[in-house]
């Protein structure tokens, strides 16, 4: 019996000793381990990484850029059947254990003994969020004895509910889906409060396996798991064993959804990405910031729609090029063949691809297939624009019949219009492309702006990076200089041929007008809104052309890209859209330059706007539109961080009456000029410049009001023509017009207000001069006070007029001398 008992003895004594060894062992692991380990003080405050999202000025969204989808929720937004799935599936003692469950730590180890491995069992949903915020996933002791003293530390400085939130905002669900609010959108655009209990159950069966066992990935396996979770539910008493049953059953309704953007506007989207990328760098991917644009989504609905439909209209006028490919039906009988054919074709913007499966000429129509068995028809009406393409100005002769332009297997594009009847219509992808922008005139807030036909075919945003010829476009601004030298709108220049031997242009030049015709002595305005050539030139040699290229700084050109020489006359330097937009909005609001601006404000994850964009305003009473605007009455600059709304004024760079004087001179290019068509808008306070550029290759419209400016431009993206007769007034004059005619809808005209400095006269048209009231061709023009010609005096035989001075090319400016 002693000997038993000395045995006992010693194996106890031995048990405690080795138990004390394993104590001092553990303690000195962990006061070797604890200085190393992070501070949980950082997850009171944590920022869970969400994506940049942009949105327009009145709150849509319009993208979203970053790798992680996250749509963090507080613990009481959490619904009671989520939490109770994952805890039922991951945890299920989770509310009793103190941060490490022994009992799962015990199948771990036992695991360990058993395969030499460090297996699976053991992680709780605190050791979860000790590994998820804080170490990494490789599988060695050190890490985990790190995560078992991180997930005591956690429990003793966190609630069980902030841990379950933390982790829930954070756990990987896959398909780019972190936290289950992102997954619920994703995987069924819904919100986690809206998912029915089978849908909660397929979400809290990810985290096992979230790329591989997710039911967009594998619908089979996801459902394992979800069954899994739905038993585990059951057996922890959260649900009855009638809805373990019916959910059990429910089919699996998941799929992939994307972000869809409210508003469609990737080229705003990617230009305001690109600045938030400056500021911030990788961190605006990450941090959850929102950047909200100055663009209007009403007016960008109707870029859009306006660019997109005058670049097919141009399509159309230029012809048939063509099927994008051609296939034997015979073999390829079936509609999962005919499936494949489509597969390689892409939808471009509203174009859908079809395979047409039968042309009948005799009932005048083909029948197309558009993919997943939908099968429409188009009827012959519908493609008789489609006479087949020669080149850029010749066409092929009349489409008589179906078989003119459709064969049996030839996929094409179509397009649905909406209208009393929907129909699809034969449409082709244009090889031509264009931009609209528009601003506003007294803060330079880009409301609209539309890069490109498709983003998705071409991220080249030709309104704010296309280097393109303004041609006559540029015109306004060379008189504008001319009026700050002494000109007038009534100034007589001579429209005749000219020969120019210039060194700077390295050549013989001898310009023409479009016509070809020359029509003599030609006042300013006259000039101006028919878009004569020779009187441009003119005018800039008389006041030089180093004078114009210094002067153009006041509308923000570059200097750089103008040439010194008198080719500039007829807009031959490199503008972008955007630049010669915002230097129309000089005109518009009376003399100011204003910056074009495409961010309004940015906020940080928390809500907090971190960055604000103070416009310089173009005003005179300031303070007055300071207010109207939400601004503080006091000069600044834009800031970062927390700060007073603040306003700067604009700086005034042309006098008001040169704006005015240009403004009107530039509502006679509508009145009577080159954009006689836009009187179809049925307004009297728009003003603007056609633009086409030699041998038709770039063709512009700009103009404005009070409230809108805005540029149409129309190419190719490699310079070539555009076709014979693809002038401004025909290529991008009717974009321009049915932006603005929209745009503008319901909003009372505006008339420039007059400046005091101004005077209105009876001139004679033909010699620019002032005229008494009984003269039968008298009219009316605007002059400054320091600039008013002289009076008409009695004409020699020979029709010259004695008064006012006359250059060696016979052209006559306006004199100084004061009217009596």
């Amino acid at each position: 019996m002693s000997r038993i008992f000395r045995l006992f003895v010693y194996s106890l004594a031995a048990f405690m000793s080795l138990s004390f060894l394993g104590l001092l062992s553990a303690a000195g692991l962990y006061l070797y381990l604890e200085p190393g380990l992070p501070s949980v003080e950082a997850l009171r405050d944590v920022r869970f990484q969400q994506p940049l999202r942009v949105y327009s000025a009145d709150g849509e969204l319009m993208a979203e850029f970053g790798e992680y989808r996250r749509e963090p929720l507080r613990y009481d937004e959490i619904p009671e059947p989520m939490k109770h799935a994952f805890i039922a599936a991951e945890d299920e003692r989770f509310f009793q254990h103190p941060g490490v469950d022994y009992q799962g730590l015990a199948r771990a180890v036992l695991h360990l003994v058993r395969h030499r491995e460090i297996g699976p069992g053991g992680s709780t949903i605190t050791m979860q969020v000790a590994r998820n915020f804080f170490l990494s996933r490789e599988q060695t002791y050190l890490r985990k004895l790190n995560e078992i003293l991180l997930s005591f530390k956690i429990e003793r400085e966190l609630s069980k509910e902030q841990i379950l939130e933390l982790y829930l905002n954070k756990i990987y669900l896959g398909q780019r889906a972190y936290g289950v609010g992102a997954a619920s959108r994703i995987y069924y655009g819904k919100s986690p409060e809206e998912l029915s209990l089978a849908e909660t159950a397929t979400i809290a069966g990810l985290p096992k396996s979230p790329s591989t066992a997710n039911p967009v990935s594998n619908p089979q396996r996801s459902l394992q798991r979800r069954a899994y979770v739905l038993r585990r539910m059951f057996e922890t008493g959260h649900i009855t064993a009638e809805e373990l049953a019916e959910a059990g059953t429910t089919p699996e309704t998941a799929s992939l959804r994307t972000v869809r953007p409210g508003l469609h506007a990737p080229f705003v989207a990617e230009m305001a990405r690109a600045h938030a990328y400056e500021r911030y760098g990788d961190a605006a991917y990450d941090d959850g910031y929102r950047v909200y644009t100055t663009v209007d989504s009403r007016l960008q609905r109707k870029a859009n729609e306006a660019l997109r439909e005058n670049l097919l209209s141009y399509d159309r006028r230029h012809g048939y090029r063509g099927p994008l490919a051609q296939h034997d039906l015979d073999e390829h009988a079936s509609e999962e063949s005919w499936d494949g054919l489509l597969a390689g074709h892409r939808r471009v913007a509203d174009l859908r691809p079809a395979l047409v499966t039968e042309v009948d000429d005799e009932a005048g129509e083909a029948r197309v297939y558009l993919r997943n068995g939908d099968l429409t028809v188009i009827g012959l009406d519908d493609m008789k624009w489609a006479r087949r393409w020669i080149s850029q100005s010749a066409v092929g002769p009349q489409v008589e019949k179906v078989s003119d332009v459709l064969s049996r297997g030839d996929i094409v594009h179509v397009r649905q219009r909406n209208g009393d009847e929907p129909r699809y219509v034969l449409a082709q992808l244009p090889d031509v492309e264009g931009s609209v922008i528009s601003l506003a005139p007294d803060s330079g807030a880009v409301v609209a702006l539309a890069g490109g036909f498709d983003f998705g075919r071409s991220q080249f945003n030709r309104a704010a990076q296309a280097l393109r010829q303004p041609g006559s476009a540029f015109k306004p601004f060379i008189y504008s200089a001319a009026l700050e030298r002494g000109f007038t709108p009534a100034s007589i220049v001579n429209d005749a041929p000219v020969v120019f031997e210039d060194d700077a242009l390295e050549t013989v030049w001898r310009p023409e007008n479009y016509t070809g015709r020359f029509y003599g002595p030609t006042r300013l305005r006259e000039a101006l809104a028919q878009s004569r050539n020779l009187v441009s030139i003119r005018v800039m040699r008389d006041i030089g052309a180093r004078y114009v290229v210094n002067f153009m700084d006041r509308f923000g050109f570059p200097p750089g890209r103008l040439p010194a020489d008198l080719s500039l006359a007829l807009g031959s330097g490199a503008v972008t859209p955007l630049e010669l937009t915002g230097a129309y909005a000089v005109f518009a609001n009376g003399g100011y330059r204003v910056q074009p601006h495409l961010v309004s404000h940015i906020e940080d994850g928390a809500g907090e706007i971190v960055y604000r964009m103070v416009p310089a305003l173009a005003c005179q009473d300031c303070d007055d539109i300071a207010a109207s605007m939400g601004f503080e009455p006091r000069t600044g600059d834009y800031a970062d961080g927390v700060f007073a709304a603040q306003f700067r004024p604009a700086e005034r760079v042309i006098s008001a009456e040169n704006a005015y004087q240009m403004t009107s001179m530039m509502q006679d290019v509508i009145r009577t000029g080159t954009a006689r068509q836009a009187r179809a808008l049925g307004r009297q306070d728009l003003s603007g410049k056609t633009g086409t550029t030699n041998d038709l290759h770039d063709a512009w419209f700009a103009g404005y009001n009070r409230s809108l400016v805005t540029t149409a431009w129309v190419g190719f993206d490699q310079a070539r023509s555009l076709g014979r007769g693809e002038t401004g007034s025909r290529a991008a004059l009717p974009m321009w017009m049915d932006f603005m005619g929209s745009a503008l809808e319901g909003v009372p005209e505006r008339a420039s207000p007059r400046p005091s400095g101004l005077i209105t006269a009876r001139i004679d048209p033909e010699s620019g001069l002032l005229t008494s009231a009984d003269n039968p061709r008298a009219i009316f023009e605007i002059f400054q006070e320091d600039a008013v010609p002289a009076r008409e005096r009695q004409r020699d035989r020979s029709g010259s007029s004695s008064g006012g001075a006359r250059g060696s090319d016979g052209s006559r400016r306006g004199s100084d001398e004061p009217l009596f």
